[in-house]
């Protein structure tokens, strides 16, 4: 099997394998939390992206992968994960928390469409042995980051109940 497949093969799978983890225990978990809870959770987890910058170190990948490549897939993890972390140090004020919340989010979700552009026109699947020890990155991080996103996304827009969240108060007290 090519080099090209078995990279497509373990990033569809990688999907998948999430998406029957995440769909029936994290999703319900998420909902039933108070909105700022499960928004400061998937936070939590997107405050770990500054570990992308280790594309950039010299070694870790292989000479071969474009700069322009890794040092963007680097910075929008870096500026995603910073993101998360003010968010979450932002937690008790909750008009920045949210503004934070949502920047994190569009950051990080641009981040990953790009990156997965730039992929596509680098032709990244058929030298994805030049991603070295970071090969699992795209294939176990990514997909669980992008889904992420999506359910923070939709929890942000979610119709709120009369006894929710206080988004739109929050919002309001900008």
């Amino acid at each position: 099997m090519s080099t090209e497949t078995l990279f497509r093969i373990h990033l569809v799978l990688g999907y998948v394998a999430w998406l029957l983890c995440f769909v029936p225990y994290g999703l319900p978990r998420l909902k039933s939390m108070d909105r700022a809870d499960a928004q400061r959770a998937i936070a939590t987890l997107h405050s770990f992206r500054f570990f992308g910058l280790v594309f950039m170190l010299p070694g870790v990948v292989g000479p071969s992968l474009p700069a322009s490549f890794t040092q963007f897939a680097a910075y929008g993890d870096f500026a995603t994960g910073v993101l998360a972390m003010l968010a979450l140090l932002a937690f008790r004020i909750r008009p920045l928390f949210w503004v934070l919340v949502v920047a994190f989010n569009l950051v990080g979700a641009v981040d990953i469409l790009v990156d997965y552009y730039h992929a596509t026109r680098i032709d990244l699947p058929s030298m994805a042995g030049q991603l070295g020890s970071m090969y699992g990155i795209p294939i176990l991080y990514v997909p669980l980051l992008m889904i992420t996103h999506f359910v923070a996304f939709y929890l942000l827009l979610r119709p709120q109940s009369k006894e929710g969240w206080t988004f739109s108060r929050d919002v309001a007290a900008l």
